[in-house]
């Protein structure tokens, strides 16, 4: 019997909404067959900034029992998602920090040839969705990494309408995860399970 998949689903959030996504594509995960590790990458903003925002209070406080992410995560994985909101167009620095932490893993040649795809939010349309996922693949290019992404391969990403990545439009907090996100991201978690345990079993 196959071994299952092993899934780790890297995330940053600062009021919910990715945190939220993760969950989604968690019991996805689960649900295909997958052995999933849930983790954050550690917070970097100051508390100040934190504390002014009842959300990100909120969030801070609904996943403090979610582990922090190590590189261990991600040498144990089969496959890699990675989330994050959009910053500018781009990864959030948290998720980057995390990402820049890897490096003796990729020194070893320990992230090339596993399955990575990534999700995303931002405040408003558009706003940098698809960059801030080409720009996380960039990484995974230079890990050697296989990018999994959902494409256009289920008619509920031509709801969702991004081939890159899940993601979604929380206009700051008034549009909660909506059925055509969870739809999505559970579509690209039975992808990018499927597609990692078939390389498994090469």
């Amino acid at each position: 019997m196959a071994t299952p998949v092993k899934l780790s689903i890297v995330y940053y959030s600062s009021t919910g909404t990715i945190a939220e996504i993760a969950k989604e594509l968690r019991d996805a995960g689960v649900k295909a067959g997958a052995e999933v590790r849930l983790v954050k990458a550690a917070e970097l903003a100051p508390r100040a900034a934190i504390d002014a925002n009842p959300a990100w209070t909120a969030n801070e406080a609904a996943t403090v029992d979610v582990p922090e992410a190590t590189p261990e995560d991600i040498e144990w994985a089969d496959a890699v998602l990675f989330g994050s909101a959009t910053r500018f167009g781009n990864v959030s620095s948290q998720l980057k920090q995390f990402i820049d932490t890897l490096g003796g893993l990729w020194a070893q040649g320990k992230l090339a040839d596993k399955v990575y795809s990534g999700f995303t939010s931002s405040a408003t349309l558009h706003a940098g969705q698809e960059t801030t996922l080409q720009a996380l693949y960039t990484s995974v290019h230079h890990f050697g990494g296989i990018v999994v992404a959902p494409g256009f391969t289920d008619p509920v990403k031509f709801a969702d309408g991004n081939p890159y990545g899940t993601s979604h439009v929380d206009g700051q907090g008034t549009n909660p995860v909506d059925d055509t996100t969870r739809a999505a991201a559970r579509h690209q978690a039975e992808r990018v399970v499927g597609i990692a345990a078939r390389l498994k079993a090469a």
